[in-house]
């Protein structure tokens, strides 16, 4: 595959973050933030309603599905993430988006450093860069 500048990478969707999936790794990572599982906490602490808050890596882990689907298992050479104000949230439907910004050819290949994203409804709730090796 060859890409360019401009090329968008194909989206990868996330139609409703699941709750039990934060609670669950949340017991994983062994992560005392109750915001991950207890509803209540959540609406007391931020006012936002009772939902829980997904981790910052599962989130992370959406658009690294989404490189993976484009350029292969073990495309990724590096990453640089961000962490906006906005939460997801349960239930939320989030979309990972990219964009390659620069390519340089590579002996057997090219290394694209891309623009990736999460949003939900157009707000970016995560974004950060990828360099990918394309083969």
């Amino acid at each position: 595959m060859k890409v360019k500048v401009g090329d968008k990478i194909p989206e990868w969707e996330m139609k409703s973050v699941s709750a039990d999936r934060m609670a669950t790794m949340a017991a994983i990572l062994r992560d005392p933030c109750p915001f991950h599982w207890d509803r209540d906490v959540v609406d007391k602490q931020f006012g936002i309603g009772k939902r829980t808050v997904n981790q910052g890596l599962v989130g992370i882990g959406y658009m690294v599905n989404m490189v993976h689907s484009w350029s292969g298992e073990n495309s990724i050479k590096s990453m640089k993430m961000g962490f906006p104000v906005p939460l997801v949230l349960d239930d939320d439907h989030v979309i990972a988006k990219g964009e390659v910004i620069a390519v340089k050819p590579e002996e057997n290949g090219q290394l694209a450093e891309c623009n990736i994203w999460l949003e939900k409804e157009g707000e970016r709730l995560l974004d950060g860069m990828v360099s990918v090796f394309i083969s």
